[in-house]
């Protein structure tokens, strides 16, 4: 009787492997082209620094700092305008 219920057990244990593995799906060839397709369109979508990017933060920087410099020599002919006033 014991040999009976590991006999059974055992049989039990296998269908229960044979049906996890017989689930999963392998991937076709569709679905394989589908995903390089997807990762291509990815990788051209992404934005790229280029030159002309480049260019644009610079020219940014420099209106930056050329609009730091005027506001510090306006306030530096307040300051003078100041002085003259007492």
């Amino acid at each position: 009787m014991k040999l009976g219920k590991y006999a059974s057990a055992a049989l039990l244990m296998t269908a229960c492997l044979l049906a996890v593995t017989g689930c999963q799906k392998k991937e076709g060839p569709m679905e394989h082209a589908g995903k390089e397709i997807d990762q291509a369109v990815d990788k051209l979508s992404e934005p790229k620094a280029g030159p002309a990017e480049q260019l644009g933060q610079a020219v940014d920087n420099a209106a930056a700092t050329t609009g730091q410099k005027i506001e510090d020599a306006g306030d530096r002919l307040q300051d003078a305008a100041k002085g003259d006033a007492k």
